[in-house]
């Protein structure tokens, strides 16, 4: 994994309220916080339910917060890391009396527990490896101040990440057309980070900035995140959304109504290649095609530049019912076999730039990735 930079050793859990959440975006109430202190819970606005019910799935055991990341009720690389993170520190409080070693050989179990969740989102390992590298750098003896240390660490990556996105809004506004459209794929909006989103960010920004756009949103087959979630936030938020199947991509580019397209990632290789939901190298093959740019937005973290390009990048296979029933409603016969990726693998010279909170990284090449981390 990449480390961007060391963790601050001098951050206290005494410089954080008892209770720490995301900003508040539009009308979506927090897609992460911790409520209660050092004896607190992890709260995750269930992403299952949206549109149509707006719940808090509570998490108090390291198996609670596995299950959420694995059931998609929290989902995007970016929330992904950070919820990890806090459990991280639910799964390391059942050994908060031990001594130091004991306290360790407890963290590892629980991170190599939480790796298990999910596979390809590349922020996962790397909150966890955050994590255990803050532990072991603590001076402290016992597994108590340890353990409050590493509380400390998770409330600075949910305000981090929040702090990221944003900047990732202000770097990448202006690739928003006045006047025009813009198609995304899939959520990489505030439902999919602590706040603001990376694909979306730039456009909360530009809609800040009064200007006016219409948004394009695929309906992302076959657990239809683009439908149930990117436009449920973005119309919450005042832009003009309009929803389509994904096969409409080619012939909206074909027809002009969309000069840029934006997605998001899950993680992307040091040479630029970029891991995003399914069909997104579709969509990337038709805006190449019409001439159409096209964006990805990702901070530093979502890159793992250990993986020289995009073939190394592991690719979750999912549930068949997701695509024969899903929402349980059987729409294939039962006894059929189904191909389910969860992700696919986008060629960097299909990318026209890659948005990060650090600048925009083009044209994008194993070089100009790595001068970002530089």
């Amino acid at each position: 994994m990449t480390t961007i930079s060391d963790p601050n050793p001098t951050v206290r859990l005494e410089d954080f309220p008892a209770d720490v959440a995301a900003p508040a975006v539009g009308q979506l109430p927090p897609t992460i916080a911790w409520r209660g202190g050092e004896r607190g819970l992890l709260e995750l606005l269930d992403q299952t339910l949206l549109p149509g019910k707006s719940a808090i799935r509570s998490c108090r055991t390291k198996e609670d917060v596995w299950q959420g990341i694995r059931d998609l009720a929290v989902r995007g690389a970016p929330a992904i890391g950070v919820a990890a993170a806090y459990g991280v520190v639910i799964g390391a409080r059942a050994a908060i009396e031990q001594a130091r070693e004991g306290f360790l050989k407890n963290l590892d179990d629980v991170g190599n527990y939480l790796r298990t969740s999910r596979p390809t989102a590349v922020n996962l390992g790397w909150a966890v490896d955050r994590m255990t590298r803050v532990a072991r750098d603590a001076a402290s003896p016992d597994g108590a101040s340890i353990w409050r240390r590493l509380l400390a660490e998770a409330h600075v990556m949910l305000r981090e990440d929040a702090a990221a996105c944003r900047k990732i809004g202000e770097h990448g506004a202006a690739i928003i057309p006045d006047g025009g459209g813009v198609l995304t794929h899939c959520n990489a909006g505030a439902l999919a980070t602590v706040a603001y989103g990376t694909a979306t960010a730039p456009m909360y920004v530009a809609h800040e900035q009064g200007r006016k756009f219409r948004v394009f949103v695929d309906e992302t087959r076959p657990l239809l995140q683009g439908s149930r979630l990117t436009a449920f936030e973005l119309a919450a938020a005042g832009m003009d959304v309009v929803l389509q199947c994904d096969s409409a991509a080619a012939s909206l580019l074909r027809s002009g109504a969309a000069q840029a397209v934006i997605v998001g990632a899950d993680r992307i290789a040091a040479n630029g290649d970029v891991a995003n939901k399914i069909g997104t190298y579709s969509v990337a093959l038709a805006a190449h095609r019409h001439s159409v740019p096209f964006y990805v937005a990702a901070p530093r973290s979502t890159f793992d530049l250990t993986l020289p390009s995009g073939d190394a990048i592991p690719i979750e296979e999912r549930a068949a019912d997701e695509v024969r029933g899903g929402f349980g409603a059987l729409t294939a016969p039962a006894q059929i076999a189904c191909r389910n990726p969860a992700f696919d693998v986008t060629p960097a010279e299909l990318v026209t730039a890659i948005i990060t909170e650090v600048g925009i990284v083009k044209p994008v090449s194993r070089e100009s990735v790595a001068r970002i981390f530089d």
